[in-house]
């Protein structure tokens, strides 16, 4: 085609394309604040912060419109119509990714900022799948999005000459960008795409840079005051130590006066039966910051402590208690993979670990969204797997259980009868005529608080089946409050109840000072010290001190905030909070209101976030004299490093798992076993590559390590049928007829897809009978490390 025939675009079409532009981001201010008023999070749809959103849209087209005119009249000048067929394009983009950014806050109720580079793409893939998924509707709404902006186009045809009067446009739309910036704007009524590049420019421009004045400047001396010793009467062996932290669980649902009281009944009953700390704060607005903070009273790191490339010495309750003769555990239904929690218990030498890919046959997963995915298991599968297990009843232990029903997509075992449940609970719940609302529009989540408090019911009344009942101190709180449900301010989503319950307990306490989940750790292991000859450090390095047991309201600790991974924006400093740049006053009931004194309270944000980046990057936690287990760390070669970057861009444990197989496909056994290293040093749980590692080993003649491996993956996770796949072919190649039927057993009782190595089963059985062994003979005098083996199984 000769371009040069083809009229050249002009400023008309330039500015009737803005206008088009700006309508559609109306449109869309216009959707959000229809999707809060009918969740019930506003009052309104046309409400003063509507037409703020409105004013703040104005701006961000004009800015837009002013960044984008050079490139327009260059490529019109250059090519006719290349200019604007260019803008168009960036137009409709951006107008997709407002959109998306819109659904996402209406969802979290937050926006999106730079937490987006705080998780990996397979940790954003696994979200969006278990949280609803990306179904066909989207994309119809995108497309929708396109022919709406082309429409608009079209139509302000017929009003140009109205704008055309206008001059000079360009100062115009300058003026109007200038006079946005003095709009008081939060996160409900700011363009959301203005929102996450301001952010991310922010985050990835922030000056942490620290000046030391001394190495660890998190040390202290190991003192912390025994609270709980008075309200205990601890028996003669060391106590088992419960830790449920429960997904979703604020404050604002459990106990007396919660917002969104009555659907916990069990948990309101123990909480009158514990001590009870009713402001206690999580440390993160997310699942990612609360194990290395409960456990470990722990800095965050950039985006999370779990998510450092390399771990610093630290000391946790996990290293600490294992150091003491406990035995460590950690229960949970879904992928530990996600957020690196596997990576973070296995530097911590974890005794036991279990994840959905370990529950076997006879446990029923959550319910698939309507896109067919699914976190995991439920919470009373979790609790009735875990009770299942054997526990060895010489030792003390410390089991650490993290649940997921309260998430997204809600979706909680026998929904309606729960759903039901809530609709008869809401008319004497006492809530006014807004609260019912939400709660109506919302059932399916209240439904679910409503399973997994009766799952909690379960794990204690399991738990009081258990000989070391009597010996034994439960701890129950939440990651964070959950999302989707309106939050009164920027501290709810922190608000969490903290339940400590014990048959040893004196007497129940409902504590109202404010305390957090660094407080933790410290608090227990100042209670066992207190009665028990403990190996403990000389020093630590705890980002919290003993809970406040003040029965009252009162605040007088300083405690940082990090809202989502990369946003660290919230400090509580005593009874003040700091948020965004405004500082509030904080009340018994967790409620705001103005104050000042918000530069002291921010120069502390400030000076703990180069604390914090200093101490974690630089490994100044604690120093090496002080670790109780240094970290498992898999060293490689420089030339070996170069290799493995020479195969694959970035970090992706499948694509690498791919490569890995077809090296040792052809041969290359030694290069296999050492991407497969790699791999499991970045991913601990990949079971595919623990197999691929076995049969690696199986094939170069080790036959002994095979078996171990292949062992140590069918106990991680007994369902998944290639572990016993290649584990059938190494007892058949090493003439191992007797384990080979005892494999048959175990596969038939484990896995749902024994029916796919059919071969290898009847192999194993044909040459069983060849070589005269049978199952009646091999149960006979069973050893005694038979049964040690069994017991650790």
């Amino acid at each position: 085609m000769n371009t040069s025939k083809l009229d050249r675009y002009t400023l008309k079409q330039y500015t009737r394309l803005t206008i088009a532009f700006f309508l559609c981001l109306l449109l869309l201010s216009v959707c959000q604040y229809s999707i809060l008023y009918f969740k019930g999070v506003v009052e309104g749809i046309f409400s003063a912060s509507f037409f703020i959103a409105v004013a703040h849209q104005l701006g961000f087209a004009s800015l837009m419109a002013v960044i984008l005119l050079f490139p327009f009249n260059f490529w019109e000048n250059l090519r006719p119509r290349y200019g604007f067929n260019l803008v168009f394009v960036l137009l409709a983009l951006l107008l997709i990714i407002e959109a998306m950014l819109i659904a996402y806050y209406c969802t979290a109720l937050v926006p999106l900022g730079a937490d987006l580079l705080g998780y990996s793409f397979a940790d954003i893939k696994e979200t969006v799948s278990n949280s609803g998924g990306i179904s066909f509707l989207p994309i119809l709404g995108l497309v929708a999005i396109i022919a709406v902006f082309f429409g608009l186009y079209k139509l302000t045809s017929r009003y140009y000459h109205h704008i055309g009067r206008m001059y000079p446009f360009t100062i115009i739309l300058f003026s109007l960008f200038i006079s946005t910036l003095f709009l008081d704007g939060k996160p409900i009524n700011q363009s959301k795409t203005q929102y996450l590049a301001l952010n991310l420019y922010h985050s990835t421009t922030e000056d942490t840079s620290y000046q030391a004045d001394v190495e660890y400047p998190l040390i202290k001396s190991q003192h912390t005051e025994n609270v709980l010793g008075g309200y205990f009467e601890l028996k003669e062996e060391k106590p088992n130590i419960v830790m449920i932290i429960v997904e979703g669980l604020g404050r604002d649902f459990v106990g007396e006066g919660a917002e969104f009281g009555s659907f916990t009944p069990f948990l309101d009953s123990l909480s009158q039966q514990s001590l009870y700390w009713e402001n206690c704060l999580s440390t993160t607005g997310r699942t990612f910051g609360v194990l290395p903070a409960i456990t470990g009273s722990l800095p965050f790191g950039k985006s999370g402590f779990m998510e450092l490339e390399k771990y610093p010495n630290k000391l946790t309750l996990f290293s600490i208690l294992k150091n003491n003769g406990y035995h460590t555990s950690f229960y949970q239904g879904t992928n530990s993979a996600f957020d690196g929690v596997d990576r973070f218990l296995l530097s911590e030498n974890v005794d036991f670990v279990l994840d959905k890919s370990g529950f076997g046959v006879d446990y029923q997963t959550q319910s698939e969204d309507a896109n067919g995915s699914s976190w995991g298991y439920p919470d009373r599968e979790l609790f009735r797997k875990s009770m299942t297990l054997p526990r060895d009843g010489d030792k003390p232990r410390m089991e650490i259980y993290m649940t997921i029903s309260n998430h997204e997509p809600f979706i909680p075992p026998n929904q309606d009868h729960y759903e039901k449940k809530v609709k008869e609970l809401l008319p004497g719940s006492g809530h006014d005529s807004k609260t019912k609302r939400i709660i109506k529009k919302n059932s399916n989540i209240f439904a679910t608080l409503l399973y997994t408090d009766d799952a909690l019911k379960f794990a204690i009344e399991e738990y009081k089946k258990l000989p070391t009942y009597e010996n034994t101190i439960f701890v129950i709180t939440g990651d964070h409050r959950l999302i989707p449900i309106p939050q009164r301010n920027a501290i709810s989503r922190f608000h969490v109840p903290l339940i400590v319950y014990s048959p040893m307990l004196k007497e129940p306490r409902k504590m109202s000072a404010v305390s957090s989940h660094f407080d933790v750790a410290p608090t227990l292991l100042a209670l066992l010290e207190s009665q028990y000859e403990m190996k403990m450090p000389k020093k630590v390095a705890w980002m919290g001190s003993a809970l406040d047991t003040y029965e009252k309201f009162r605040g007088i600790k300083d405690i940082p905030l990090m809202r989502n991974k990369n946003e660290l924006k919230e400090y509580v400093s005593g009874e003040k909070v700091y948020s965004d740049g405004s500082v509030y006053e904080i009340d018994e009931d967790m409620n705001f209101s103005n104050s000042l004194g918000g530069a002291k309270i921010e120069q502390k944000l400030n000076a703990f976030k180069s604390m914090n980046a200093y101490v974690t990057t630089n490994d100044k936690i604690i120093p090496d004299s002080l670790a109780i287990f240094t970290i498992k760390k898999e060293k490689f070669t420089d030339s070996e490093i170069v290799w493995i970057n020479s195969l694959y861009n970035g970090f992706n444990s499948d694509t690498y798992y791919m490569i890995a197989r077809d090296l040792a496909f052809d041969d290359a056994y030694d290069k296999s076993l050492l991407l497969c290293r790699y791999i499991l040093s970045e991913r601990p749980s990949h079971i595919d590559t623990k197999v691929l590692t076995g049969r690696v080993n199986a094939w170069r003649g080790n036959r002994e390590k095979a078996i171990e491996i292949l062992k140590e993956c069918i106990d991680q996770n007994p369902n998944y049928i290639d572990s016993y796949a290649a584990l059938f072919d190494v007892y058949f190649w090493d003439g191992r007829h007797k384990e080979a039927l005892h494999l048959v057993e175990q596969v038939q009782r484990n896995s749902s897809s024994a029916d796919e190595i059919a071969d290898k089963i009847a192999r194993a059985k044909r040459e069983a009978r060849k070589a005269g062994v049978s199952l009646a003979k091999t149960r006979e005098k069973p050893t005694k490390q038979d049964v040690v083996a069994s017991l650790d199984q």
